[in-house]
């Protein structure tokens, strides 16, 4: 099957989309759909914490922004493969992969809180970058 590498990523970068999005709703509307206990941890605490911006912007608004990046990039590939684009694909997919070690990191040992949606994008991620070295030729 031809771009089965980048249907997979396309899905999985997708859910991370949504992930975030699903992040930047809550904070932006207030709701705390994943705070169940209805205290400030797990998504609150994560997001509202030191380490939930960079550079005074949330991390779920450029999560959304790269997220959907990489998803058009995806997309464009599995139609009009390039080279080009898909060293694009795979340097962003590694890049967010450290990011996303370093967030699970933060969450694991700093915050000592976990935010359920962060640790779906997180993972989605590791899987897209395991699929980026499983597949690295194609």
């Amino acid at each position: 099957m031809k771009n089965v590498k980048y249907k997979f990523l396309l899905v999985l970068f997708i859910i991370a989309f949504l992930g975030s999005f699903a992040l930047s709703i809550a904070k932006e509307t207030n709701i705390a759909f994943c705070d169940i206990s209805g205290e400030d941890t797990g998504c609150s605490a994560v997001y509202n914490s030191t380490y939930g911006q960079i550079f005074g912007i949330q991390n779920y608004h450029i999560g959304v922004v790269v997220f959907f990046i990489l998803s058009v990039l995806s997309a464009y590939q599995i139609k009009f493969s390039t080279e080009n684009r898909r060293g694009i694909i795979h340097l962003g997919t590694i890049i967010s992969a450290f990011v996303a070690l370093y967030f699970l990191y933060l969450q694991k040992f700093v915050l000592q809180s976990y935010c359920e949606y962060c640790l779906v994008v997180d993972i989605s991620i590791l899987l897209a970058l395991a699929v980026v070295i499983w597949k690295w030729k194609e």
